[in-house]
């Protein structure tokens, strides 16, 4: 059997280096690929702790789990919520009795006129929908329920999720074994802001401790830490 563990924020592969370099919880695509390709069809536990992220990256993910021709397992131990949520309903699945799933509509950020606004305001709608696939097939409830429940940002405990469908059933603890404390991995909008990115790949490739705290210190300032 192989582990492979969805920790941290949901992000693109070209952008996992930064989030390494700057020692936080990613998952990139590229985790669960070469995850996948080690397995050569063994079967595969999945364990999920994340706020989410990046949507097109969770989609890649789900897409890869749901096609792997092995069993596939997943464990949400503490959280899965927005991309990561849309990843836990690839397959078979279980739900720490202490863990949440939270699903929501898709968010951007848009300038222009009102001809890009309604370009936006479309794109989310077609996103949303495309989200709400994977939750209709997981669950059977009928596409407007399912787009209901994203527009109020649904929160869903254990037992609710496993009523509802969004999982299969509550985790057992394994005979012996206590359950250890699960952690927040993630919160909710854990992607680093795009100034972030760009500073971290125009400057910090060195990896130099210089590089690491001047980059770190602008990382402050941009969320507001620092002066």
């Amino acid at each position: 059997m192989t582990q492979v563990d969805i920790r941290g924020v949901i992000v693109p592969d070209d952008d996992q280096w930064i989030y390494d370099w700057f020692e936080m919880a990613a998952t990139s695509p590229k985790i669960i690929r070469d995850t996948i390709s080690a397995a050569n069809g063994d079967d595969l536990t999945v364990t999920i702790n994340s706020g989410g992220g990046d949507v097109t990256s969770g989609q890649e993910i789900y897409t890869l789990l749901r096609e792997y021709p092995g069993n596939v397992l997943i464990q949400i131990q503490s959280m899965a919520a927005s991309a990561a949520a849309v990843i836990s309903q690839a397959r078979e699945s279980e739900i720490s009795p202490v863990a949440q799933l939270m699903i929501h509509n898709v968010s951007t950020r848009a300038e222009g006129d009102y001809r890009d606004m309604e370009h936006a305001a479309e794109v989310l709608r077609s996103s949303n929908e495309a989200l709400a696939n994977a939750f209709t097939a997981k669950t059977g409830k009928p596409r407007e329920e399912i787009l209901a429940m994203m527009d109020r940002e649904t929160w869903l405990t254990a037992d609710r999720a496993v009523e509802y469908g969004f999982a299969d059933r509550i985790m057992e603890p394994k005979a012996g074994n206590g359950q250890k404390p699960l952690q927040l991995a993630s919160s909710l909008g854990g992607l680093l802001p795009e100034k972030a990115i760009a500073y971290a790949k125009a400057h910090v490739r060195d990896n130099t401790a210089v590089a690491r705290a001047k980059a770190e210190y602008e990382y402050m300032i941009m969320e507001g830490n620092a002066k």
